[in-house]
């Protein structure tokens, strides 16, 4: 399970996750707060459960949300269409 976390970072919010080499960082908590949403489904969507934790300004947890593990088939090929001439 990958642990993705929301954060405050002096005037601004964080988003980390272990396997990155930094942190993201935002002006805004809802920027923050939709690329972190948007990772963790492209990971679960890879295979990689995920866990969002967003805390508030004071550091406590606001919520907790899991993605869990789906294998994405990718790309459905679309049938071929017979075009009269």
């Amino acid at each position: 399970m990958q642990i993705i976390e929301v954060a405050p970072l002096g005037s601004g919010w964080r988003v980390s996750l272990p396997a990155l080499a930094g942190d993201m960082v935002f002006a805004r908590g809802g920027a923050a707060e939709s690329t972190a949403r948007r990772l963790a489904a492209r990971l679960a969507g890879h295979g990689l459960g995920s866990e969002l934790r967003i805390r508030l300004r004071d550091g406590s947890l606001a919520a907790r949300l899991v993605w869990p593990a789906h294998a994405d088939p990718g790309p459905v090929a679309a049938p071929e269409v017979a075009v009269a001439a």
